[in-house]
Protein backbone atom coordinates (compact mmCIF):
# COMPACT_ATOMS: atom_id res chain seq x y z
CA UNK A 1 0.00 0.00 0.00
CA UNK A 2 0.86 3.45 -1.15
CA UNK A 3 -0.72 6.96 -0.40
CA UNK A 4 -0.73 9.77 -3.31
CA UNK A 5 2.15 11.37 -1.00
CA UNK A 6 4.32 8.27 -2.56
CA UNK A 7 3.52 8.94 -6.31
CA UNK A 8 5.56 9.64 -9.36
CA UNK A 9 6.01 9.06 -12.99
CA UNK A 10 6.10 5.79 -13.87
CA UNK A 11 4.37 4.13 -10.86
CA UNK A 12 2.56 1.12 -11.54
CA UNK A 13 -0.83 1.06 -9.25
CA UNK A 14 -4.12 -1.11 -9.17
CA UNK A 15 -7.31 1.48 -9.66
CA UNK A 16 -10.50 -0.16 -10.71
CA UNK A 17 -9.73 -3.81 -10.96
CA UNK A 18 -7.00 -2.98 -13.75
CA UNK A 19 -3.18 -2.00 -13.75
CA UNK A 20 -2.31 1.32 -14.57
CA UNK A 21 0.90 3.57 -14.51
CA UNK A 22 0.76 7.11 -13.26
CA UNK A 23 2.24 9.75 -16.25
CA UNK A 24 1.60 12.78 -14.06
CA UNK A 25 0.56 14.36 -11.23
CA UNK A 26 0.28 17.37 -9.72
CA UNK A 27 -0.15 17.78 -5.85
CA UNK A 28 -2.93 20.42 -5.66
CA UNK A 29 -3.60 22.92 -2.00
CA UNK A 30 -6.87 24.71 -2.54
CA UNK A 31 -6.99 28.22 -0.25
CA UNK A 32 -10.37 26.16 0.68
CA UNK A 33 -10.96 22.90 1.23
CA UNK A 34 -8.72 19.53 1.12
CA UNK A 35 -5.92 19.06 -0.50
CA UNK A 36 -6.07 16.87 -3.46
CA UNK A 37 -3.98 15.00 -6.46
CA UNK A 38 -4.95 15.25 -9.97
CA UNK A 39 -3.37 12.35 -12.33
CA UNK A 40 -3.78 11.26 -15.60
CA UNK A 41 -3.98 7.18 -15.42
CA UNK A 42 -2.56 4.94 -18.92
CA UNK A 43 -4.02 1.99 -18.98
CA UNK A 44 -1.17 -0.79 -19.36
CA UNK A 45 -3.65 -3.02 -21.63
CA UNK A 46 -5.55 -1.04 -23.68
CA UNK A 47 -2.80 2.11 -23.96
CA UNK A 48 -6.28 4.32 -22.72
CA UNK A 49 -5.09 7.31 -20.58
CA UNK A 50 -7.57 8.94 -18.28
CA UNK A 51 -7.70 11.31 -15.48
CA UNK A 52 -8.49 11.06 -12.08
CA UNK A 53 -8.56 13.06 -9.09
CA UNK A 54 -7.44 11.52 -5.44
CA UNK A 55 -7.77 12.97 -2.15
CA UNK A 56 -4.73 13.60 -0.19
CA UNK A 57 -3.96 10.70 1.96
CA UNK A 58 -5.47 8.29 -0.44
CA UNK A 59 -4.01 4.68 0.08
CA UNK A 60 -3.49 2.52 -3.38
CA UNK A 61 -2.34 -0.79 -3.69
CA UNK A 62 1.17 -0.48 -6.09
CA UNK A 63 1.77 -3.53 -8.40
CA UNK A 64 5.33 -5.03 -8.37
CA UNK A 65 6.55 -4.90 -11.92
CA UNK A 66 10.24 -5.55 -13.33
CA UNK A 67 11.95 -4.21 -15.83
CA UNK A 68 14.01 -6.86 -17.55
CA UNK A 69 16.84 -6.17 -20.88
CA UNK A 70 15.58 -8.08 -23.77
CA UNK A 71 16.84 -8.28 -27.64
CA UNK A 72 14.88 -7.91 -30.03
CA UNK A 73 14.69 -11.17 -32.55
CA UNK A 74 12.19 -11.15 -35.27
CA UNK A 75 8.57 -10.88 -36.03
CA UNK A 76 6.07 -13.33 -38.05
CA UNK A 77 2.68 -14.09 -38.54
CA UNK A 78 1.53 -14.04 -34.43
CA UNK A 79 3.83 -11.32 -33.01
CA UNK A 80 7.26 -10.30 -32.18
CA UNK A 81 9.91 -12.51 -30.10
CA UNK A 82 12.05 -11.36 -27.73
CA UNK A 83 15.17 -13.40 -26.01
CA UNK A 84 16.10 -12.40 -22.17
CA UNK A 85 19.99 -10.72 -21.92
CA UNK A 86 20.90 -13.37 -19.02
CA UNK A 87 18.84 -16.10 -19.32
CA UNK A 88 18.15 -16.89 -22.94
CA UNK A 89 14.92 -17.47 -22.59
CA UNK A 90 12.44 -16.78 -25.63
CA UNK A 91 9.29 -14.77 -24.73
CA UNK A 92 6.43 -14.18 -27.73
CA UNK A 93 4.54 -10.62 -27.38
CA UNK A 94 1.66 -9.32 -29.15
CA UNK A 95 1.83 -5.96 -31.44
CA UNK A 96 -0.57 -3.37 -29.30
CA UNK A 97 1.65 -4.27 -26.32
CA UNK A 98 5.32 -2.86 -27.74
CA UNK A 99 5.75 0.89 -27.35
CA UNK A 100 5.97 2.16 -30.87
CA UNK A 101 6.93 -1.05 -32.91
CA UNK A 102 7.88 0.76 -35.94
CA UNK A 103 11.00 1.77 -34.58
CA UNK A 104 12.36 -1.98 -33.56
CA UNK A 105 15.36 -3.22 -35.39
CA UNK A 106 16.68 -6.72 -35.19
CA UNK A 107 19.34 -6.87 -32.31
CA UNK A 108 18.21 -3.65 -30.28
CA UNK A 109 17.87 -3.99 -26.74
CA UNK A 110 14.40 -3.10 -25.13
CA UNK A 111 13.31 -3.08 -21.76
CA UNK A 112 10.14 -5.51 -20.92
CA UNK A 113 7.94 -4.45 -17.86
CA UNK A 114 6.96 -7.53 -16.38
CA UNK A 115 4.03 -8.00 -13.62
CA UNK A 116 6.23 -9.44 -11.02
CA UNK A 117 2.97 -11.69 -9.24
CA UNK A 118 1.77 -12.86 -12.41
CA UNK A 119 5.01 -12.92 -14.91
CA UNK A 120 2.59 -10.94 -17.53
CA UNK A 121 4.36 -8.94 -20.01
CA UNK A 122 2.66 -5.37 -19.52
CA UNK A 123 4.87 -3.53 -22.07
CA UNK A 124 8.03 -3.39 -24.36
CA UNK A 125 9.70 -0.09 -24.17
CA UNK A 126 11.94 1.17 -26.34
CA UNK A 127 14.92 3.52 -25.95
CA UNK A 128 14.23 7.14 -26.27
CA UNK A 129 16.27 7.80 -28.89
CA UNK A 130 17.51 5.14 -31.75
CA UNK A 131 19.68 5.65 -34.80
CA UNK A 132 18.52 4.36 -38.49
CA UNK A 133 19.71 4.81 -41.87
CA UNK A 134 17.90 6.46 -44.26
CA UNK A 135 17.14 4.00 -47.36
CA UNK A 136 14.61 6.61 -49.51
CA UNK A 137 14.24 10.61 -49.69
CA UNK A 138 13.66 13.34 -51.95
CA UNK A 139 16.71 15.57 -52.87
CA UNK A 140 16.02 18.79 -51.43
CA UNK A 141 16.23 21.77 -53.77
CA UNK A 142 19.76 23.90 -52.85
CA UNK A 143 18.54 27.34 -51.76
CA UNK A 144 15.90 26.16 -50.17
CA UNK A 145 16.35 26.86 -46.20
CA UNK A 146 14.83 30.38 -45.91
CA UNK A 147 12.13 28.47 -43.56
CA UNK A 148 12.39 25.41 -41.35
CA UNK A 149 11.09 22.89 -44.08
CA UNK A 150 10.88 19.10 -43.75
CA UNK A 151 10.40 16.00 -46.23
CA UNK A 152 9.21 12.46 -45.61
CA UNK A 153 12.52 10.16 -45.43
CA UNK A 154 12.03 6.37 -45.35
CA UNK A 155 14.07 4.28 -42.45
CA UNK A 156 16.01 0.97 -42.98
CA UNK A 157 13.10 -1.04 -41.46
CA UNK A 158 9.95 0.89 -43.28
CA UNK A 159 8.89 3.48 -41.18
CA UNK A 160 8.84 7.05 -41.98
CA UNK A 161 10.22 9.86 -40.47
CA UNK A 162 10.08 14.24 -41.19
CA UNK A 163 13.64 15.14 -41.66
CA UNK A 164 14.92 18.24 -42.68
CA UNK A 165 15.88 19.17 -46.39
CA UNK A 166 19.93 18.37 -46.18
CA UNK A 167 19.12 14.56 -45.03
CA UNK A 168 19.90 12.39 -47.85
CA UNK A 169 20.28 8.73 -48.92
CA UNK A 170 22.32 6.86 -46.55
CA UNK A 171 22.77 9.40 -43.70
CA UNK A 172 22.36 8.36 -39.90
CA UNK A 173 19.91 9.87 -37.78
CA UNK A 174 18.64 9.89 -34.26
CA UNK A 175 14.82 9.67 -33.81
CA UNK A 176 12.90 10.20 -30.59
CA UNK A 177 10.97 7.45 -30.32
CA UNK A 178 8.12 9.05 -28.22
CA UNK A 179 7.08 12.11 -30.29
CA UNK A 180 8.75 10.01 -33.95
CA UNK A 181 10.43 12.81 -34.62
CA UNK A 182 14.13 13.50 -35.91
CA UNK A 183 16.55 14.91 -33.43
CA UNK A 184 19.80 15.21 -35.52
CA UNK A 185 22.01 13.99 -38.08
CA UNK A 186 24.79 11.43 -36.58
CA UNK A 187 28.42 11.37 -37.75
CA UNK A 188 30.12 7.99 -38.54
Amino acid sequence: MASTADFRNGLVIEFNNDLYVIVQFQHVKPGKGPAFVRTKLRNIKTGRVIDNTFSSGTKVNVARVERRPYQYLYKDDIGYYFMHLETFEQIHVEEFIIDYPEFLMEGQIVEVVVHADTENVLSVELPQFVIMEVVYSEPGLRGDTATNTYKQAKMVNGSTVMVPLFINVGDKIRIDTRSKSYVERVKG
